[in-house]
């Protein structure tokens, strides 16, 4: 009776796995400091830290993801995910400004809404990919072989972490890197 109850185990179909993402979203500042004879333009290119690809830039969105995932072999020899656990880590780092006069700051203020808008979509991007990986890898169907299975997992995952960086640089392209200033 053990051996035959172990045969039907074995073939039923097996359950999704259990999934998580464990997010968390830092944002950093760096200071501008605001002088009356300089534009608010020539305040900020002066004043960020932010260089990428040889061009300077007032903000800038920065994540990882990484995932783990758990496998059940049966006693039949097919493997299936378990359990899958997604951390994503994003910074996202802005502009803040100190001092300059009430028109500066009123600029100011208008033009870091617009880019915190901006690195919003970065950021929205980056948890799309990261819920993407930790669904499609929680239901990726049961194989022979423990290791195939890992291997089409991070393949999976790897290609996913592509698609959204392509995305991103479209939509880099399409805002041309974010708001200008007013």
């Amino acid at each position: 009776m053990p051996i035959l109850l172990l045969v039907i185990l074995a073939l039923l179909p097996f359950s999704q796995a259990a999934a998580d993402v464990i997010e968390k979203v830092d944002t950093v500042t760096y200071t501008a400091t605001a002088t009356p004879e300089r534009t608010l333009r020539q305040i900020l290119i002066a004043a960020t830290p932010i260089r990428h690809e040889g061009r300077r830039f007032h903000g800038y969105t920065n994540w990882n993801i990484r995932w783990n995932y758990r496998w059940f072999r049966a006693p039949n020899g097919a493997c299936r995910i378990t359990e899958v656990t997604t951390d994503l880590r994003v910074t996202v780092q802005l502009p803040a400004l100190s001092g300059g006069s009430e028109a500066q700051r009123r600029r100011f203020d208008t033009y870091l809404d617009a880019l915190r808008a901006h690195e919003d979509e970065h950021v929205e991007l980056s948890r799309q990919a990261a819920h993407r990986i930790d669904r499609e890898i929680a239901a990726l169907p049961a194989v022979y072989g423990c290791h195939v299975l890992e291997e089409q997992a991070d393949a999976l995952g790897h290609r996913i972490l592509a698609e959204f960086r392509e995305k991103e640089k479209q939509y880099d392209r399409k805002t041309e890197h974010g708001p200008r200033l007013p």
